[in-house]
């Protein structure tokens, strides 16, 4: 009957090995049924092919971005008030749904939103055609193009 090896990290769950290891390494115990193997160790290398090539060119355009803002006082308190406004308005949703009526009468003011909407746009097919060009031009003024 074969048993199942386990790793265990030495943070506390086994006892390290004897000696140190080189920089780089990561020192594991192996405890196969009840034989205890020390000092099998573990090297992470980045000759891998993967995602890690991504990860500088999105830092890089990241940078290449922060550098050509002007005003980065203005930009990272912008920043920080969107997150804070994220936060609070989580906040206001959390309490709007514990109270007992207000989230079953919103539903209902959005379920009855919804079915006006589409009656008054989406229906006929004039309509239609008059929420698409609407849709397009606002597009439009707000990339700038043409197409």
């Amino acid at each position: 009957m074969a048993t199942a090896c386990r790793f265990a990290a030495p943070l506390g769950l086994a006892a390290p090995p004897r000696g140190r290891a080189p920089a780089g390494v990561v020192v594991a115990v192996a405890q196969c049924g009840s034989k205890v193997s020390r000092g099998v160790a573990v090297r992470a290398t980045s000759s891998g092919e993967g995602a890690t090539e991504d990860v500088p060119e999105i830092v890089k355009a990241a940078q290449d971005a922060w550098d050509k803002v002007e005003d980065k006082y203005a930009v990272a308190t912008i920043g920080v008030a969107a997150i804070v406004a994220l936060w609070t308005a989580a906040g206001a949703l959390k309490a709007i749904e514990k109270l007992p009526l207000l989230p079953g009468v919103l539903e209902i003011v959005g379920i009855g939103y919804t079915g006006w909407f589409t009656y008054r746009n989406l229906v006929f097919q004039p309509d239609r055609e008059a929420l698409i060009s609407k849709v397009k031009s606002t597009y439009k003024e707000i990339t700038g193009s043409s197409s």
